[in-house]
Order: structure tokens, then C-alpha cells, then sequence
């Protein structure tokens, strides 16, 4: 593990945001906006920063994955099709940054033509940056739009009249297969609701709807799929993560007998703010006390010394997000390092995450992983549980579930998905081990750290991994 300043977290980053180091504020107040002390506050530097580089990565995305995963699926046309606010869970694969909901109704067409690359349409809405051709009316404005002087403007593509523009782009490039976002299975490659689908077919007619297949590999693989440009920033998102884990567990944070287990929680949520940054779920922290069953401890316990701490936090920045599962130990007096009963809880689940990214291969399904996990975890006797998931743009992101705490035998469908290469997981897992000096009580070291998948294949630690408490003295 490597040594993490709490106050200061000094890192120069390998791309091209203008990133300061972490600094954080001594009280309140200190933080001025727009100065240059301010700017010390913004790890990944300004949002317009940021949403430089988050353009560059789509760009990439469209143009390396997408060519890659429509000809793995034999697709060479790929309509999607969605209203402002019931946008596609595509969506934020497939549009830039500054662009937060579909414009009225905009209809993304894709298509192959080969050594010319895919040609990328929009029927309605914005060139995303000039990655898509937008498609306008042909109809002139009858009076000056606002904020115009003249009528010279095209009218924007509505209602019905866009189903008829789709209907003449697939005459005219003849696709023979038509993929559309329908699943059972995926949320991910779900997105076409009932409304668009069925005036979508109305208008299409035959023979174009008899060409229609779903794009479940398709969407699921698109969303999942990182560039590797992508991979310094999130080792920098989960650095951030562990810096505000290191301090919320410690006695900067904590006063025994006196901070309760909501006190943290609102902490850390407070210092994403304070850092410009935000999360994707509301973090949590929970205490386990020698003789103290959950019921016992309470809801929301005053922290007190000899308990062993758990926090679950999500750090979000540049569209993408992390997950983290850390385990803390407040000493009691007359200690000077954690009992080693709970070091072997720890180690239990450090060993059961080793297990994991032993087993985390492209190719392979989560159902497969799961199994072969499971398998060696009870060869050597370790008590544990896996629930492993992909994150990238989503928290609980797209692409093959590794088990869930309640379907330990497989995940079906979800688990039956493939990893591929250039994506990424949250290892998430737990172990519970007696306890000897808790009178052989149970202890469960729940972890999670976020691992990255390269275009090769290689897993590797996004940052790091907890192998030794943190502690509050």
C-alpha cells in the first residue's frame, strides 16, 4: 500500500486536464471562488477542463469501439431513437458532455460502410461537436427564431416528420440488419421505450421492420467499453476517494464517544462538495462492536473505542465513478495496533480478492468467473460471499454481474454477459472470520476496490488495495 497524505494529496497526472494537487481547506470560508487558492480546490482542474478532455474520450469511444463492437454483432445499421428526458441509458455513451437531455426527439443513426467507417446521423438535436451529421427540416421558419433577427433559419425535424426522414436514410443505405435497444435481460439495452418503438415500425413498414434485431451486446458493450486515455483519470478519481476514506477515518474526523456513524457520512459527502466534486449514491458507514449484534449497535451509534468501522463511498468527476469499501478500527485504550483476530478478517477478504483478479479474464462470462472464485475461495476455507460489478459511466455500470449477494450460483442473464477487454470493475466482496479476542464472534471485512481491464487484457488495481486498517487513535 502506498503512503497517502491526508491534508495534502501531491499528484501530477499523466493527461492533459490541468489538475492541482488536493488542498484542502484549513476552516471555513477560506475557499474563494475563482482564485487562484480556489483552484488548489479542483483536483480535476475547471469543467470546461474537464469537458475538453470528456469530449476527446466519446470521440475515441466513436470512433475506435463503435466500428469495432457493430461488426462483432454483424449489425451494420444501428437506429436509437429517444424524447428529451426519457433519454436512452445509451445516451451518455453517445453525446458530449455539455449536452444533458435529448433535444425534443433525436434519433442517433449509425451506420457501416466499411473501409469508409461508420457514418454517424442525427435526426434532430446536435452534431455532438461535429461527431454526427445533424439532420434539420427542410422547412423554413415562418418568423425569426428567438433571438434572431431573420427567418433564414431551418425549422428542427418534429413529430412524424422524423420517422419519415429515418425511413428515407434506411432506403437509401439498404441495411441489412437494423438493430434496435430491446432487452428483457439489460436496463442498459433497454432504452427504446413503447412510444418511439411503435410509431417508429408504423412508420417504417415492411420490408425494413422484418430486418429489425436487438442490440444487447451492442449497447451493454458500448457503455462498458474505456479508452485507455480514460485510465490516469480514474486512478486519480479512486486516489481522491482514498485520501477522503484516510481522513474521515481517522481522529481529524472521529472523537470516540462522542461521533456518531452519520456524523462521518455527512463529512465525506461535505468534502466531495467542498472539492467541486460529487457521488452517485449516499455513503454509508457502519460500526461492529465486540458482544454487539446490528440490532444491538443501533441505526446510527456513537462511535466508540474497540469498534470496527466500514464505509461504502463513491467518488463522481469527468462522467465516470468509483466505489469503495474500506474497513477502519478505533484502538482502545492501551493499544497500539489492531488485535490480530481482525488483521485475519482483513486478510480473509485481501485473499478473496486476489482470488477474483486471478479469475477476471475477457472471454469468460461472470457466472464462470463466480464459479471458479467460489471453488478456490472454499478450497481454502475462507467464508465469504462475491458481488463484483462493472463501473465506468454508471456506478453499477453495464457489462457482466460477478454474482450478487443473494445469487451466489450465478446471475442469469446478467452473469451470462462476456468481459471484454478496455473495461472496468468494482471488486466487491466480503469474508467473515471468527474473531478470538471478540470471543470467536463474527466479523465481516467487506471490501471494494475498482480494478481496470487494459485493451490487452491485463487487470491491474485502479489505484490500490486496502491491506491494513485504518485506524482512529
Amino acid at each position: 500500500m502506498r503512503p497517502l497524505p491526508v491534508l495534502l494529496l501531491a499528484a501530477v497526472l499523466p493527461y492533459t486536464v490541468n489538475a492541482q494537487p488536493i488542498a484542502f481547506p484549513v476552516s471555513k470560508g477560506t475557499r474563494t471562488s475563482g482564485s487562484p487558492a480556489a483552484d488548489t480546490l479542483r483536483p480535476f482542474g475547471l469543467l470546461r477542463d474537464q469537458a475538453f478532455q470528456q469530449q476527446r474520450w466519446f470521440e475515441l469511444r466513436m470512433e475506435r469501439t463503435l466500428p469495432m463492437l457493430m461488426r462483432r454483432e454483424g449489425v451494420d445499421m444501428w437506429v436509437v431513437p429517444m424524447r428529451e428526458y426519457n433519454e436512452d441509458p445509451l445516451f451518455k455513451a453517445i453525446t458530449s458532455p455539455t449536452t444533458f437531455a435529448a433535444r425534443r426527439r433525436t434519433i442517433y443513426v449509425f451506420f457501416d460502410r466499411g473501409a469508409q467507417g461508420v457514418e454517424r446521423i442525427a435526426l434532430g438535436g446536435t452534431s455532438q461537436g461535429n461527431v454526427f451529421k445533424a439532420v434539420r427540416s427542410m422547412k423554413p421558419v415562418p418568423q425569426p427564431a428567438a433571438g434572431s433577427r431573420g427567418n433564414e433559419r431551418q425549422a428542427e425535424l418534429w413529430g412524424d416528420e422524423q420517422w419519415s426522414v429515418l425511413k428515407q436514410v434506411i432506403e437509401e443505405r439498404k441495411p441489412n440488419k437494423i438493430a434496435i435497444n430491446t432487452s428483457r435481460i439489460f436496463a442498459f439495452a433497454d432504452g427504446l421505450s413503447s412510444g418511439e418503438k411503435e410509431g417508429m415500425l408504423q412508420a417504417l413498414g415492411a420490408p425494413w421492420t422484418s430486418k429489425i434485431v436487438n442490440a444487447e451486446a451492442l449497447a451493454v458493450d458500448l457503455i462498458a467499453a474505456r479508452q485507455p486515455e480514460e485510465e490516469a483519470a480514474f486512478t486519480e478519481l479512486n486516489r481522491v476517494a482514498w485520501a477522503i476514506i484516510s481522513e474521515a477515518f481517522s481522529n481529524k474526523v472521529i472523537t470516540p464517544g462522542v461521533t456518531k456513524a452519520d456524523d462521518v457520512v455527512w463529512w465525506m459527502r461535505q468534502r466531495l462538495a467542498d472539492l467541486g466534486l460529487s457521488t452517485w449514491f449516499q455513503p454509508s458507514v457502519e460500526v461492529q462492536r465486540a458482544f454487539g449484534s446490528p440490532e444491538l449497535v443501533g441505526v446510527n451509534p456513537t462511535i466508540l473505542k474497540g469498534d470496527v468501522l466500514h464505509c461504502d463511498f463513491g467518488v463522481t468527476a469527468l462522467g465516470l465513478n468509483t466505489d469503495t469499501q474500506h474497513m477502519g478500527y478505533v484502538l482502545k485504550d492501551g493499544e497500539t495496533e489492531v488485535p490480530a483476530g481482525l488483521r485475519k478478517a482483513l486478510a480473509n477478504s485481501n485473499r478473496l480478492q486476489d482470488l477474483t483478479l486471478e479469475e477476471l479474464k475477457p472471454g469468460r462470462t461472470g457466472n464462470d468467473v463466480l464459479k471458479a472464485v467460489l471453488a478456490r475461495m472454499r478450497a481454502e476455507k475462507i467464508d465469504g460471499t462475491e458481488y463484483s460489478h462493472p463501473i465506468g459511466l454508471h456506478g453499477h455500470g453495464a457489462g457482466a454481474l460477478i454474482g450478487l449477494w443473494d445469487y451466489q450460483d450465478g446471475v442469469p442473464g446478467r452473469g451470462d454477459h462476456k468481459i471484454i477487454p478496455g473495461m472496468w470493475y468494482s471488486i466487491e466482496l466480503q469474508a467473515t472470520t471468527p474473531v478470538p479476542e471478540w470471543n470467536n464472534q463474527q466479523v465481516r471485512s467487506a471490501q471494494e476496490e475498482d480494478v481496470i481491464i487494459d485493451a490487452s487484457g491485463k487487470v491491474r488495481w485502479a489505484f490500490g488495495r486496502q491491506a491494513t486498517f485504518h485506524v482512529v487513535r
